[in-house]
């Protein structure tokens, strides 16, 4: 007698997947803004799909700390405050400066850049540090997140460490939503100065420019050259 079949299960677990996947997509694209609420039956209906896969992947984003939820009204997109900022910078720097020093010092628990294996793999994590920065030259902050995010996953990676680049990856996803967030309130505030200068006659003033599009000046140190046909999504893994 065949035992039961497991397709349903695969299937709504990749259609979870792939709806929590375009949802942060959206959150960190800013088309999803703080404080922005909705129901799973929204959802569901967008996307054209049961409840039941919608509703799993808005409580994984809850864990993630994108959205919150609230049993009454559903879920509303977290809104990160400068707060919020300084701890996210200040745990990632403990955790990357650790992993820095265990690549150069050879400590143990640490990957042995002299494995061909390992080499490889850090030729691999130096391209897509390249194409980071030259998203950020060119402020496309869009292809900057994906490339940013596949460079610190596949780095944590190289540690053998699931902690570490879940913890990682994690921390990093936060922190670019709230560095969005905080971009698109400064566009719109500009945008509102342009408004009214224009409105009471005055010349308004360009726009500061903000450094590799309003980010992080150090998502990576020096790296040589890569490969630009391989773009990822912000939540390529």
């Amino acid at each position: 007698m065949p035992g039961p079949s497991r397709t349903g299960a695969v299937t709504r677990s990749t259609l979870r997947q792939q709806i929590a996947d375009a949802l942060r997509d959206e959150v960190l694209a800013g088309r999803l803004q703080p404080g922005q609420e909705f129901t799973v039956k929204e959802i569901a209906e967008q996307y054209g799909v049961s409840a039941t896969p919608v509703r799993e992947a808005l409580v994984d984003l809850s864990a993630q700390g994108l959205l919150d939820a609230d049993h009454h009204r559903g879920f509303r997109v977290h809104e990160y405050s400068v707060d919020d900022f300084r701890g996210m910078v200040e745990a990632r720097s403990l955790v990357i400066g650790g992993m820095f020093l265990a690549l150069e010092g050879d400590r143990l628990g640490g990957p042995d850049p002299a494995d061909v294996r390992i080499a490889a793999a850090l030729a691999g994590v130096r391209r897509r540090g390249e194409e980071a920065q030259r998203a950020a030259t060119a402020g496309d902050l869009t292809v900057l997140i994906g490339y940013d995010l596949r460079y610190w996953r596949e780095l944590a990676v190289l540690f053998g460490n699931p902690y570490l680049a879940d913890f990682l990856h994690r921390l990093r996803v936060q922190s670019w939503v709230c560095t969005v967030q905080h971009l698109r309130r400064a566009q719109r505030a500009a945008r509102r100065a342009v408004v009214r200068a224009h409105r009471a006659g005055r010349r308004p003033r360009p726009p500061r420019r903000t450094g590799r599009a309003g980010a992080d000046r150090r998502v990576q140190r020096p790296l040589p050259g890569a490969d630009r046909a391989d773009r990822p999504a912000m939540t390529d893994a």
